[in-house]
Formats: C-alpha cells, sequence, structure tokens
C-alpha cells in the first residue's frame, strides 16, 4: 500500500515537472516570436505641396494617419517627430530628397521615412511617394498615381496610393471615381454640383395589348384607327436631380413624347417620373404617373360589335360605357409607368436606355427608348 501510494506520487510530481516545461518552452517561443515580429519604426515628415489647398505640413499628418491605419509600422506620433524636429533643431520644411531624408533619419534613429509630394498638373492631381530605407540608403519603394482634380479627397488619394505601393486590397469603386474622368455622375467627381442636367432627345417604340390593341387594328367605320399597335415615339426628357450620395441618385424625370407619327396619328403625352439611378452601374429605376390625350366616345356592345350610343335606337337595356373611338373627342387621359434602365458611357457621351410598362385593365403597354446627352 505504501508503495503504491509513493509510486502515485512520484508520478504527479513528474506530470507537474513536465507541465511546468512546456509552460516554459510555450512562454519563450511567445518573447521569441513578438522580439522577432517586432514592426520596423517609420516616420512622416513633410510632403511637397504644389497648386493644392494644402500645405507640406497638413500632407504630411494625412499621410501619416492613412499608414497608420495599414498597420505594417510604427509609426512614430506626430508629436513625437514635433518634439525630435524641435530638439535637434531640424530643418524638415524643405527636406523632399533621399540624402537629406536619410540624415534626418539617422538623427531620429528610425528605420524608415515616407516621404512624397502631391501636385496639380492642369486637371490632374499627382500623388508621389516614397518609403526611404534609413540604413541602407536606399529608396525601397516608390509610387506615383494620377487623379482627377478633386482637392476635397486628397486623404482618399493618399490611401489609395498607399494601397497600390503595399499592394493592399484596393476599393475600386473609390479609384474609379477619383481617376476615372468619364465615370457616372456622382458627388465625388461633381462636388461642386447641386442638379446635374442630363436631359436629353428620346426615341424607341411602344406596343399596345389587349382590348386597346384590338381597336388600334379595326378598321375606322368601326371606330378603330386601321393600325398596328407598334409605333414609333420620340420627345425630350428633362430632368432634375436632388439628392446625389453615396452610390445613387434620386432624380425627376419629365418626359413630353409624341406617338404615332409614323401611322399618321397624333399622340401627345407626358410623363413624370421620380426615379433612382446607381452611380457604379448606371441602372436606374423610375416610376410615376403619364397624361396622354386620345378621343373616345361612348357606346354599347352587342353581339361582339361596337355601336356608339347613338345607333340602334329601337335597341333597349343597352350598357352604355365609355372606351377608344377614332370617331370621339380628345379627351385627357392619365395611366401609371413603372421603367428601368442603364445609361452606357462613352467619351463624355451618356447614352440611356430604358424600358418600360403602362398597366391597364384594357391591356397593357410597353415600350424602349433610348437616347443620348453630354456630359458637362
Amino acid at each position: 500500500m505504501k508503495f503504491l501510494k509513493f509510486k502515485i506520487m512520484k508520478t504527479t510530481k513528474t506530470i507537474q515537472r513536465i507541465i511546468t516545461v512546456v509552460c516554459l518552452l510555450g512562454f519563450t517561443l511567445s518573447v521569441f516570436s513578438q522580439t522577432n515580429t517586432k514592426q520596423k519604426s517609420l516616420t512622416v515628415l513633410h510632403l511637397d505641396s504644389k497648386g493644392i489647398n494644402l500645405d507640406p505640413e497638413q500632407l504630411g499628418n494625412l499621410t501619416r494617419i492613412e499608414i497608420g491605419k495599414l498597420n505594417l509600422f510604427e509609426v512614430m506620433d506626430k508629436y513625437d517627430v514635433q518634439y525630435a524636429i524641435d530638439k535637434n533643431k531640424l530643418q524638415v520644411g524643405s527636406c523632399y530628397g533621399k540624402l537629406c531624408l536619410v540624415e534626418i533619419g539617422n538623427t531620429l534613429g528610425i528605420d524608415y521615412i515616407l516621404s512624397g509630394s502631391v501636385e496639380l498638373y492642369g486637371e490632374t492631381i499627382i500623388v508621389t511617394l516614397r518609403l526611404i530605407d534609413i540604413k541602407n540608403n536606399i529608396t525601397e519603394k516608390t509610387q506615383i498615381k494620377e487623379f482627377l482634380n478633386l482637392q476635397n479627397d486628397i486623404q482618399s488619394m493618399i490611401s489609395l496610393a498607399l494601397n497600390e505601393m503595399f499592394q493592399l486590397p484596393q476599393n475600386t469603386v473609390l479609384e474609379q471615381k477619383l481617376t476615372n474622368k468619364f465615370n457616372y455622375d456622382n458627388l465625388i467627381n461633381n462636388p461642386a454640383e447641386t442638379s446635374l442636367n442630363l436631359s436629353g432627345p428620346r426615341m424607341g417604340f411602344t406596343y399596345y395589348s389587349g382590348t386597346t390593341a384590338e381597336i388600334l387594328k379595326a378598321s375606322k367605320s368601326k371606330g378603330g384607327f386601321d393600325v398596328y399597335p407598334t409605333m414609333f415615339q420620340f420627345g425630350y426628357q428633362f430632368e432634375t436631380q436632388y439628392l446625389n450620395e453615396g452610390n445613387f441618385q434620386a432624380l425627376f424625370e419629365f418626359i413630353p413624347m409624341i406617338t404615332g407619327l409614323d401611322q399618321g396619328l397624333f399622340i401627345p403625352s407626358l410623363t413624370v417620373m421620380n426615379g433612382f439611378r446607381n452611380n457604379v452601374n448606371g441602372y436606374e429605376f423610375a416610376f410615376g404617373p403619364t397624361f396622354f390625350i386620345t378621343p373616345e366616345t361612348k357606346g354599347f356592345y352587342y353581339q361582339n360589335a361596337w355601336y356608339q350610343e347613338y345607333e340602334l335606337p329601337t335597341l333597349e337595356n343597352k350598357e352604355i360605357v365609355t372606351r377608344l373611338d377614332s370617331r370621339g373627342d380628345r379627351k385627357l387621359h392619365s395611366s401609371f409607368v413603372i421603367g428601368v434602365g442603364k445609361t452606357f458611357i462613352s467619351g463624355k457621351l451618356n447614352i440611356p436606355v430604358n424600358a418600360y410598362v403602362i398597366p391597364s385593365k384594357n391591356g397593357f403597354r410597353y415600350g424602349v427608348s433610348f437616347g443620348y446627352n453630354a456630359k458637362k
């Protein structure tokens, strides 16, 4: 019994020793790993500024903020930078060259300095960034990126340039808005606009179905129009934008149209739509009322034939209704439109293509139209 107790105690002590050794080994590896993965130190001084509304110190501060977000370096705080500059009486106001930067970097005792410039050339802002390796006295990385002249978004430009320099995932939507001159209009590439005039001519075809189509095909002696239910239409779209935020625009569309001239008809209409357009891909959705003028008359159906109200005077119990009739008087009518579309871009030319439907108890009406307007 004593022997068994002794064996158990000995085994317990052995297990405790093993656990202690494992813990010490894990702690040692952890310390070793942290020592070897210690981030390199980096500072940002001033960035050269030409033709833009930010001075070199402000550009340096913005760049310091953006490089700090990447968590790639141990970035020197701006207050520590200023303290070191004052203490060592360093002249950083015109220090943009490698020789000068390496000298300051050695004084500060850091591994890297990030410098560069932001310059305006015509309608283009060029962001240049250089990563200087202080110990090896070399320029390790250089990144040059061109942007549109959108000075309110310089911080985003610096962020995009840094992502490209260090081969990090890029915000492609933001990059397009800041670099593509012919991108879809949005709040970024049209910052000074509160409303955009995208008006332009519209033309296309409309197709009538149901009872309306049968009336259009019927002979004029029976109240029809003796035409095909597919007609050409043309007009002009007046567009007023009242919201332009994020990826969407909100807008009103006023579209006067004339339909049927190709078949000897004159059908005027006015459509008022409220819609949304996506700034990224150009898709849009809109809806609203449409007003049009067509002839109509009162009459009745008898043995599947249409008669005007005064016809067959001896017929009793006639159910009088009002419907489309080429022999009637012109009156104003209204309906509701639901439309979808997409705008294609070719240089400064916008080419909107739209499809719509107008539901009705007498038959749906479908249409396709396209147009063009120039981006200003």
